[in-house]
């Protein structure tokens, strides 16, 4: 069984017990958090109109938090001595999914 949830922007495929990066979650290390919005459960059945996912939760725990890749950026203007270097370094938060219920 899977779901596909909606974190920061962008859209997770989980499933029970994996681990996920997601955007920055605010909460203690090790509480429950929920996962929503829901938009798809696939299991025996697929769930996918919003009446059938009304019900729908995923939860997980929080596991900490850690830092992507880092991305460095150059950027200039030809002929006007205009250049800039900037770098970024995004923190994710590390959940483990414990259950997908319908």
């Amino acid at each position: 069984m899977y779901a596909v949830i909606a974190s920061g922007g962008k859209q997770e495929k989980v499933s029970t017990g994996q681990q996920v990066h997601l955007e920055l979650i605010e909460g203690e290390t090790g509480a429950e958090i929920s996962l929503t919005p829901v938009l798809l459960v696939d299991g025996d059945t697929v769930l996918a109109t919003a009446d059938q996912l009304a019900g729908a939760t995923v939860t997980g725990k929080l596991l900490g938090t850690t830092k992507g890749p880092k991305i460095n950026g150059f950027t200039y203007k030809r002929r006007t001595n205009n250049r800039k270097r900037y770098g970024h370094r995004q923190n994710y938060s590390v959940v483990e999914i414990t259950s997908i219920s319908r």
